[in-house]
């Protein structure tokens, strides 16, 4: 017999900081209003992701007992060369993905983590992964190869491109507020890890991260663009593997360059010699790689700020923008500030060239509207 109960769709949202989830009511085939929403830090009080997780879904499976779980969508970081779309995950899928963990470890792992806890809370509910490779599953020749022989590239050694869930929202929810971000647009999506998207005509054309998640700009604990000769010397010193991946991982960036946090926050209050360095740095590799981006794609007509630094650091964005007036883009400083208290905003002049705007982010609902299409039967 058919269930009666009221459907609902769980997007769950694991990443290297937090997680995220989201409970959407499913009416006549698609997404309704949001039920509950929540994130939650991870990595503090002693608690593992699967404990976290365990006591999560386990609360929300008792609160909602009176529905039924049709789908837990999951964002999972990389679907290396097989997965260029949403899919629902088998054993088979799941076995390949677990081989994927060693290209982002900070979040493959964890990602997969929520796989094995909502089969168990959730047994007859679909569940479907959601790749942020996807969004940049088209990009041309010259971005996804490295200068390494074919033979690597058979390996799937290249280029593969991160954050796509939210350069996907973003892109698509920008395009409701401007004509003009669908012509040539760059993304900044800023938070604890962090990269950098060019589109045109909504495609993505460049991009900062590459193979893994270490890759482009300066993060919070990650180095961003490295030289592979300091891997080679710190191998030829002695550093073992895990040892490489801990430090290239989890103690660099603004952690590592301030001697002190990750958070930008922390660094501005404590205004340390080696906190400046660390902004300033972080500031600098971001203009570098706007730069190329624009190069790439011959101009642009859109910037957008988005994530948590993005969405709600003023300072940053200010600094950014005003070292950008080469290409005859101005800020709104009033808007700019009040752009931090939520919402989205355009933070340029009326005289400015390019349009500038802060987007927040919604990784979740790409998340539900992906799964949705699968539980359909649409893909």
């Amino acid at each position: 017999m058919k269930s009666t109960l009221p459907a609902v769709l769980l997007a769950l949202n694991t990443g290297s900081s937090s997680l995220k989830y989201t409970l959407y009511e499913i009416k006549h085939h698609a997404i309704g209003q949001q039920l509950e929403s929540d994130s939650l830090p991870v990595g503090i009080n002693g608690e593992s992701v699967e404990q976290i997780l365990e006591r999560l879904l386990q609360g929300l499976r008792n609160k909602w007992s009176g529905h039924i779980f049709k789908a837990v969508a999951h964002r999972v970081v990389h679907g290396g060369k097989d997965f260029t779309k949403s899919t629902v995950i088998t054993p088979e899928v799941f076995k390949v993905l677990e081989g994927l963990v060693s290209l982002a470890p900070l979040h493959q792992g964890v990602c997969l983590d929520g796989v094995r806890v909502a089969e168990k809370c959730f047994p007859q509910a679909l569940q479907v992964a959601c790749f942020d490779t996807a969004f940049h599953a088209k990009l041309p020749d010259q971005e996804t190869h490295f200068a390494l022989p074919g033979t690597l590239w058979e390996q799937g050694i290249r280029r593969y491109g991160f954050h796509g869930l939210s350069y996907q929202y973003v892109s698509q929810r920008l395009a409701r507020e401007t004509p003009a971000a669908n012509q040539r647009l760059l993304m900044a999506h800023l938070g604890s890890g962090s990269s950098l998207c060019a589109t045109v005509e909504k495609r993505s054309v460049a991009t900062t991260m590459g193979f893994s998640t270490l890759d482009g700009l300066m993060m919070g604990t990650r180095c961003g663009s490295l030289d592979a000769g300091v891997v080679l010397h710190l191998m030829k010193a002695g550093w073992s593997y895990e040892a490489l991946q801990h430090l290239l991982y989890h103690e660099s960036g603004l952690k590592g360059v301030s001697g002190l946090s990750s958070d930008l926050r922390v660094l501005r209050e404590k205004n340390t010699v080696d906190a400046r360095l660390a902004i300033n740095l972080y500031t600098h590799r971001i203009l570098r790689e706007i730069g190329a981006l624009v190069a790439c794609m011959q101009g642009v007509e859109v910037i957008a700020f988005s994530a948590g630094v993005g969405e709600k650091d003023h300072l940053l964005r200010a600094s950014i923008v005003k070292r950008l007036s080469y290409l005859r883009v101005y800020l709104d400083e009033q808007a700019n500030l009040a752009a931090s208290e939520g919402g989205v905003c355009a933070i340029h002049t009326h005289d400015s060239r390019v349009e500038v705007w802060v987007v927040p982010t919604d990784e979740n609902s790409m998340l539900a509207k992906e799964s949705l299409g699968l539980l359909n039967g649409k893909h």
